[in-house]
């Protein structure tokens, strides 16, 4: 039991990442298969970008608040957090963009489609799971060595 508490406390920030990383990719599956059935599917890249700032928008706040545990709420310093992560997920953003192009237009994935437990799984949202998986890990890695590094002497200040 010692040596589990030691892990979890050890990989807390990975543990946490990794549920509010899946959190964040329920809430931009639920946005974007509902904005799918919406606007139809031959709009699935502005339904992915709708469900995208939805998703962004509960990314950061959790990631700043539970995963990274960034105190400071100072404006100048969130400002610097919140374009630096939205820059990132930009980023990643055109790599899902790209890669949904590329997966249901050229590839032909848009043809696909099945029902499973009641809901229509769409060859874009097949699509959508691949990515979902290069996005969570580049995300990661942003969010990590960049948007919430902890400075080494630094200390992040609450009213930095």
């Amino acid at each position: 039991m010692k040596k589990i508490k030691e892990l979890l406390i050890k990989y807390k920030e990975l543990i946490t990442y990794v549920i509010f990383g899946v959190l964040t990719t329920v809430v931009n599956f639920a946005a974007f298969w509902i904005i799918d059935r919406i606007l139809g599917d031959s709009l699935y890249l502005i339904s992915n970008a709708i469900a995208w700032v939805i998703a962004v928008a509960f990314a950061y706040v959790t990631n700043k608040i539970w995963v990274f545990e960034s105190k400071s709420w100072a404006p100048k310093l969130v400002l610097k957090e919140a374009c630096e992560f939205v820059a990132a997920r930009l980023f990643s953003f055109g790599i899902e963009e790209g890669g949904l192009y590329l997966f249901v237009t050229i590839m032909g994935f848009g043809k696909y489609s099945f029902t499973l437990l009641g809901i229509e799984i769409t060859g874009q949202l097949i699509a959508k799971v691949i990515l979902a998986v290069v996005v969570v890990i580049l995300n990661y890695f942003f969010s990590k060595f960049i948007i919430f590094a902890k400075k080494k002497g630094k200390k992040q200040d609450e009213n930095a």
